[in-house]
């Protein structure tokens, strides 16, 4: 994953965009985090926190990772401002190196279709999560008219659940829930949410 491109962002990454689109699928996650109260949390991919941060309160604790620095000193500022305290950042690249951690869920939100290998990062997610541990995965649907050397067109649920189910996963489910204008490379796009048990 191109680092630096994200580490540039950083500090202009929370567009009004990028924030309308973050609550709708926090309003996608809530329901998933129903009685995890006492539960932990890894947000892999999380940026600037935009959609973990509105979640905290709904879990035990989070920890945000992101292979971005930049990304991640905006994420502790927003954590002070806030007063948050369930909440830490983690500077880290699963695709690179796997640290010693553990979480019952895990969540990525628009960052499988940056990761080249696929199933090596659901591989490394399904050994993060404890026993009987959630995988939340929200993404955008194929889409053909995408075509990008670093980023993946969007995923079929079929092929997702394939690899999901070879990596280990019990079940997964996983549902479209959103069609939106332009919010995949200025292309119309539709994002899915899957929800996989270990």
């Amino acid at each position: 994953m191109e680092n630096n491109v994200f580490e540039q962002m950083a500090n202009r990454y929370d567009t009004e965009e990028r924030i309308e689109l973050a609550k709708v699928i926090i309003e996608k996650v809530k329901p998933e985090l129903r009685y995890s109260k006492s539960k932990s949390l890894i947000d892999y991919g999380s940026g600037t926190g935009l959609i973990s941060l509105e979640l905290s309160d709904l879990v035990d604790s989070i920890l945000l990772v992101d292979s971005s620095q930049q990304m991640l000193e905006v994420a502790k500022a927003k954590i002070a401002h806030k007063g948050i305290t369930n909440s830490n950042v983690l500077y880290s690249d699963f695709t690179l190196e796997t640290p010693e951690l553990k979480a019952d869920i895990v969540l990525m939100s628009l960052v499988l279709l940056h990761i080249p290998d696929t199933k090596k990062i659901l591989q490394e997610l399904f050994y993060i999560l404890n026993n009987g541990g959630k995988l939340l995965v929200i993404d955008f649907d194929k889409n053909d008219k995408i075509n990008h050397p670093q980023v993946h067109n969007g995923f079929s649920h079929e092929d997702l659940k394939k690899i999901l189910s070879e990596v280990g996963f019990k079940s997964t489910e996983i549902k479209t829930f959103y069609h939106g204008n332009r919010i995949f490379m200025n292309q119309d796009a539709s994002m899915f949410i899957s929800s996989s048990i270990k």
